[in-house]
């Protein structure tokens, strides 16, 4: 069974209460359902965390070498200017999915611009909270593409 970390990051815990407008009406807890409900069918094991700090963020990213197969992480607002994060992302051996739930591409011109997606295997974004069971099925994809 493959195990991986999610990592939400800054105000992902405030879903369905904030911006509903961009972010959609599911709130944190019925995003981890969906998360854990997917996990099962692919038979991978997920640990959720969920941070506003950009340090513990980076510890989080650091913890997984060599306890996680594979990192989906929504760094959100710390995707557009956390070299910290990247640089952490770079460090580890481990593969990193980048996901957001908004399309970064079609809002704010600040918010065009992904620094850690360069050191991600891939990024998936602006399928709301389906981005997450995207990146399960890529994780579930990459293993059985290198014979994990």
């Amino acid at each position: 069974m493959k195990r991986v970390l999610i990592i939400h990051g800054p105000n992902v815990n405030l879903t369905g209460k904030r911006e509903k407008e961009v972010y959609g009406d599911i709130n944190y807890e019925e995003i981890n359902n969906l998360i854990k409900r997917e996990a099962a069918k692919l038979d991978i094991a997920v640990k959720i965390q969920q941070s506003n700090s950009e340090g513990e963020i980076i510890n989080l990213i650091h913890s997984a070498e060599n306890n996680f197969d594979a990192i989906i992480i929504n760094p959100a607002a710390y995707t557009h200017y956390s070299l910290a994060i990247m640089d952490a992302i770079a460090a580890v051996s481990v593969p990193v999915i980048e996901v957001h739930i908004s399309n970064i591409f079609g809002r704010e011109d600040y918010r065009k611009t992904s620094v850690t997606a360069s050191k991600c295997k891939g990024v998936i974004t602006g399928f709301g909270p389906y981005s997450y069971v995207l990146a399960l099925n890529a994780v579930k994809f990459l293993e059985d593409s290198i014979g994990g």
